[in-house]
């Protein structure tokens, strides 16, 4: 009986645990991991490139790689920063070993996508994933071939080399072999490429599909968004667990140094407020303190209420003109506008939202209830759980679109970009935003403000139409006009040119529209009678 009642206990490796719940990171079934194989790869392609002041040139090849089987080869390649050498196995064969666990906006944020594209790969074909690299200083470039220890969440280096650089390259090759259904998963692979292209207009990308069709974006605008630097975490975001974890990464010999040198908006008279009123010696060592002590202190920091917003540099908002250049490229709208808005916080970190609005040109009809939108969060297109998404409920319950002189289904399209070092997403595929109060209310004031500016161009397009048929209206009796004037006053040298003349530039300055437009009028008319 006893043994029957015994429980075994072991630990597991963070590899073992995503590779038994793939599901929770996007890998699902084929066609989804397919789709998420190239998003990862291009997002750290995209992050090795204009994070750091380089205009990207990005290629993505997709490829049968099996004659039997639906094994697919992914491979993209960037001119980014490259990796050094001895980065690389961890970076491809430890999962949770990432460069994005700092306090900066990434398009990644785990350190998990590329790894669980390696594991699927290894669960789905038994191919391991190759790598090819190297850095603007170096003369030569590396290669590896990598596999993942699942027991051991260690990288396995199955064959490595380098070779001399022949020309100046930099940047990074990856390829992933995974069992893929690009039948099922074609469409919207295509879409997260095009809508990518839509906040990269500074960015060349061309994909290579298995149907033997070359999609390309060519690059429009030479101007990058903000590149986003790392700062070090603000007061208000900090709970027990991280002061610990500070304190221990920290040499600081007191409390008073270690607040003062691992916080922005700290500076030596605030931390000495701050200790002060949670009775802490500021002279103290900061790893004698008990957690006790600890959590005064962070109930002190959180009380304190004379801090500077956090910094903005750690997050690199699209921009006016990258929003406006990419939604012209994308469908050539008969109007489009676009906004950055202040930044705000939440739970202590920054974030900005963006929003462009697209109407008319080639823009394709909406839904039968509300506009199309696109969702991106760090940059990112957000293709599944739009339902789920705060960005469609501030849409469709927030926003009037009566007062914007909008009926749907109507050509319009609502872009909306959330950046921050903590989107708050509801999950770790990083599809949907959640409802936080702060984030819904800067989405609606964003959307609010570009629907306004649409509100106005339809307004005044609605006036100019209104003046134009009236000019219509005018212009179809000067013919009649002048034949009356010139029956009275037959024969007394009536200059029938002059008299047209005349009308149309009343009815011009009356109206504001041009002596040429009238003129058109006139002319259809009179060849009508």
């Amino acid at each position: 009986m006893a043994n029957e009642l015994t429980e075994k206990y072991k630990a597991i490796s963070p590899a073992e645990f995503f590779y038994k719940y793939k599901e929770i990171a996007g890998f699902a079934n084929p066609a989804r991991a397919l789709y998420q194989t190239v998003r990862e790869l291009v997002e750290n392609a995209l992050d090795a490139t204009d994070s750091h002041g380089i205009l990207p040139d990005i290629k993505v090849v997709i490829q049968r790689a099996d004659p039997v089987q639906e094994f697919y080869r992914i491979t993209v390649e960037d001119n980014g920063i490259g990796i050094p050498p001895d980065v690389v196995p961890n970076a491809f064969g430890r999962v949770l070993f990432s460069s994005k666990y700092v306090l900066r906006q990434t398009r990644g944020m785990y350190g998990l996508g590329v790894k669980m594209a390696v594991l699927y790969g290894q669960m789905t074909t038994g191919r391991p994933v190759e790598v090819v690299t190297s850095r603007r200083e170096y003369k030569r470039i590396y290669f590896f071939k990598i596999r993942i220890d699942i027991n051991r969440n260690e990288p396995v280096v199955l064959e490595k080399g380098s070779w001399r650089k022949q020309r100046e390259w930099h940047g990074t090759i990856v390829s992933i072999t995974i069992e893929g259904d690009w039948g099922k998963s074609k469409s919207r692979i295509k879409e997260y490429i095009s809508r990518t292209a839509v906040v990269t207009p500074y960015a060349n990308i061309a994909m290579y599909t298995p149907d033997g069709e070359i999609v390309l974006y060519k690059r429009i605008i030479d101007k990058l968004p903000r590149p986003p630097r790392e700062v070090k975490p603000h007061p208000y975001g900090v709970d027990l667990e991280m002061l610990k974890m500070i304190i221990e990464s920290n040499s600081q010999p007191t409390i008073l140094d270690t607040l003062v040198e691992s916080f922005q908006s700290v500076g030596e008279v605030t931390a000495r407020d701050i200790l002060s009123r949670a009775g802490i010696d500021p002279s103290a060592n900061p790893r004698s303190l008990s957690d006790s002590d600890l959590l005064k202190l962070i109930n002190a920091m959180r009380s304190y209420d004379q801090y500077r917003p956090p910094s903005t540099a750690a997050i690199s908002p699209l921009g006016v003109e990258v929003i406006t250049a990419g939604l012209k490229r994308m469908f050539e709208p008969e109007f489009v506008a676009a906004t950055t808005r202040k930044p705000s916080i939440y739970e202590g970190h920054p974030f900005i939202v963006e929003a462009g609005i697209a109407y008319g040109g080639k823009v394709p009809l909406s839904e039968p209830d509300k506009p199309t939108i696109l969702r991106y969060a760090n940059k990112i297109p957000l293709l599944y759980d739009e339902g789920s998404d705060v960005v469609t409920s501030v849409v469709k319950e927030d926003i009037n679109w009566d007062n914007y002189l909008i009926t749907f289904p109507a050509p319009l399209i609502i872009l909306v970009h959330v950046c921050s070092t903590k989107v708050p997403f509801k999950g770790v595929g990083k599809e949907s935003i959640a409802d936080v109060p702060e984030v819904r209310r800067e989405i609606k004031l964003a959307i609010s403000e570009v629907a306004r500016k649409l509100r106005n161009y339809i307004t005044e397009k609605q006036k100019e139409l209104e003046a134009q048929r009236k000019v219509i209206y005018l212009a179809k009796y000067i013919p009649e006009v002048v034949k009356s004037i010139e029956t009275i006053f037959a024969g007394d040298g009536v200059n029938r040119s002059e008299i047209i003349s005349k009308l149309a530039s009343i009815i011009s300055a009356k109206t504001g529209i041009p002596e040429n437009k009238i003129y058109e009028v006139i002319n259809n008319v009179e060849i009508g009678a």
